[in-house]
């Protein structure tokens, strides 16, 4: 049997991260007793991405309930092409994270957590930053901050009054530039 007859029909299939597993230790009577948080990221590579977390006494208890509350919390993030359509900064406790667009070509210039976040919502090309606390929980959410304040630019440029031109980054206004004079 085929693996797509075993698929439900209209359930795509998603790009899951797991970026961090930590153990914890609850002293009782008999020793230790050991639980574990797992910390996952869940997108379709198309801008839909969410994250989840799962605790459990057993690790791959753990993630199956956080893939399961990862897809339960999938938000929709604009993408322009392969980047974000403008710089963003947000911030999740005493984490910051930058995000800028970057020219087609460039990769995801990010650290782990954070780029686990940006290659599942299917953003291949942008620079990034991270200020503070780098706490893998706080990264991840300050990066769903930053990818839920994107602006749409079509709807941006209205907004402003202006062609949709002036709106987007350099190297896509070259690309319209060079396209109407051939």
């Amino acid at each position: 049997m085929e693996l797509e007859e075993l698929r439900p029909f209209g359930v795509e299939e998603l790009d899951e991260r797991v970026i961090e597993i930590k153990r914890t230790a609850k002293m009782m009577k008999g020793g230790r007793r050991f639980h574990f948080r797992a910390l996952v990221v869940v997108g379709d590579n198309k801008g839909r991405v969410g994250i989840g977390m799962g605790k459990a006494t057993e690790v791959p208890e753990a993630i199956r309930k956080a893939l399961e509350k990862a897809r339960r919390s999938m938000v929709k993030v604009n993408i322009l092409g392969t980047t974000i359509p403008h710089p963003v900064m947000a911030k999740f406790a005493s984490s910051k994270v930058l995000l800028r667009p970057a020219s087609p070509g460039t990769g995801v210039i990010a650290g782990g957590p954070v780029r686990a976040v940006l290659e599942a919502a299917g953003v291949k090309d942008v620079l990034s930053k991270a200020f503070g606390s780098t706490q893998p929980i706080n990264l991840v959410k300050a990066t769903l901050a930053a990818l839920m304040q994107l602006k749409d630019p079509a709807e941006e440029a209205r907004k402003r009054g202006k062609p949709l031109e002036e709106v987007l980054p350099f190297w896509m206004r070259r690309a319209e530039d060079e396209r109407r004079q051939r």
